[in-house]
């Protein structure tokens, strides 16, 4: 059986990862516009590197949760592919080996200039003047509000080929990644596990809503499905 996971900020949380919602976390302390656009590395370039130099080193200090690491035990036992709004490696760092990053990753920097010339970064800091192999400047792995989102009809092909489709911790209101739910075939079930109301009103697949988060519920899910396999 193949099994797709498609998560967001929600897993990560769960291991101290700030998100956008955070009333007091990293992203409180920047507007949007100031450091996650186009224009912003253009108009403020120092802003911006310091910006993910902070979320690189925060991500230095933050380990996998019992969300991650049930979802990598999955592959134990299913096909299993996930798919990621996170730019984080926390999936990564639990074991699961086929992790597609919707918009971007933290650990890898890229040329200015050619969006396919892409460089891993060691430590957590980037320095103002980096430069890729192009010798343009360097910038963060990132896909920024305002940019395509170049992965995501990899991401679709692999939900339309799911026999089960996991989505966790996503408000489902993020275009066009929410959107993905969407390219599930019609008889494949669906099981949700968030806290919150992600929206659901397009979705006409049998829906299962875990309302609990990552660290609990899907840990829960997993060790269901293995035990279903097995009976």
């Amino acid at each position: 059986m193949k099994i797709v996971v498609f998560t967001g900020a929600g897993v990560s949380a769960d291991s101290g990862i700030a998100t956008f919602r955070d009333s007091d976390g990293l992203w409180a302390q920047y507007r949007i516009e100031d450091v996650c656009t186009p224009e912003a590395l253009h108009r403020n370039r120092a802003l911006v590197i310091e910006f993910y130099n902070k979320r690189r080193r925060e991500l230095f200090e933050r380990k996998p949760n019992a969300g991650h690491y049930a979802i990598a035990q999955l592959e134990k036992h299913f096909d299993v592919e996930v798919i990621t709004q996170n730019v984080d490696n926390l999936h990564e760092q639990a074991g699961s080996s086929k992790v597609l990053h919707l918009h971007g990753e933290l650990t890898k920097l890229r040329s200015s200039r050619n969006p396919e010339l892409i460089v891993p970064i060691e430590g957590w800091e980037q320095k103002l003047d980096a430069t890729a192999p192009d010798g343009s400047l360097l910038r963060p792995h990132i896909v920024f509000f305002g940019e395509s989102v170049p992965m995501i009809e990899p991401a679709t092909a692999l939900v339309e080929k799911a026999d089960l489709l996991i989505v966790v911790g996503t408000s489902l209101a993020v275009y066009p990644a929410a959107s993905l739910v969407h390219y599930a075939r019609p008889e494949v079930p669906i099981f949700l596990v968030d806290p919150g109301t992600p929206d659901t009103r397009l979705i006409r697949n049998p829906l299962t809503h875990i309302k609990a988060r990552s660290a609990e519920g899907v840990p829960r899910l997993v060790e269901e499905l293995i035990g279903t396999s097995k009976s």
